[in-house]
């Protein structure tokens, strides 16, 4: 990082005395630059832990949850849909913003039905990440969704999704082949299949 945004204040002193797990960053000021629909961007100056003073230009986002549903025969509900940002379809696993209110249990049965039509029983968050921590605040956390049910999908009013059952053979063979391109699901699914079953 260049000297305009960042310097050392304190000296090591500062970064010995401050620079335990638990310590926190000081703000000195903030302010939004940017407000939007989904999410918003805010100008921190700050004393992180360490002891530098930086400006800091973060997106401020709620946090989402990823929906990995499982069927009773095994098999992993993934969906497709064009992402703009991408310019391009992608499979994913069903994802979405947690709304004011909402834990991420609510947060993944509203999701799941939105996206899919599916119910289930039972979710369980199994993994937890922050996607991109060098600039963006959201905080993602991974659902299993078991004792699934078919019902009607509610999409949003500009949503298009396909959604499909893959057996683990399917998706390993997919993530092999590079037929996932969206980091959520790829690790959550490296995940899932390295360490749960």
């Amino acid at each position: 990082m260049s000297g305009k945004n960042a310097k050392k204040v304190g000296g090591q002193k500062a970064l010995k005395a401050s620079s335990g797990a638990n310590a926190k960053a000081k703000t000195l000021s903030s302010r939004i630059v940017f407000k939007g629909k989904v999410f918003s961007v805010r100008r921190d100056e700050i004393i992180e832990p360490s002891g530098v003073r930086a400006t800091r230009d973060m997106i401020a986002h709620p946090g989402s949850v990823v929906v990995m549903p499982i069927q009773d025969d095994g098999k992993i509900v993934v969906i497709r849909q064009y992402r703009y940002a991408a310019r391009q379809y992608l499979w994913e696993l069903v994802a979405g913003r947690i709304d004011a209110g909402e834990n991420p249990k609510q947060a993944a049965k509203r999701e799941l039905i939105e996206e899919t039509g599916l119910r289930a029983k039972n979710f369980r968050v199994f993994l937890e990440f922050w996607p991109s921590p060098g600039f963006l605040e959201e905080k993602m956390f991974v659902l299993l969704a078991e004792g699934v049910t078919q019902g009607v999908a509610e999409p949003e009013e500009d949503e298009r999704i396909e959604a499909k059952a893959f057996t683990r053979a399917e998706i390993e063979k997919m993530l092999q082949n590079g037929a996932f391109h969206d980091g959520k699901s790829i690790s959550s699914l490296l995940y899932y299949l390295r360490f749960m079953v």
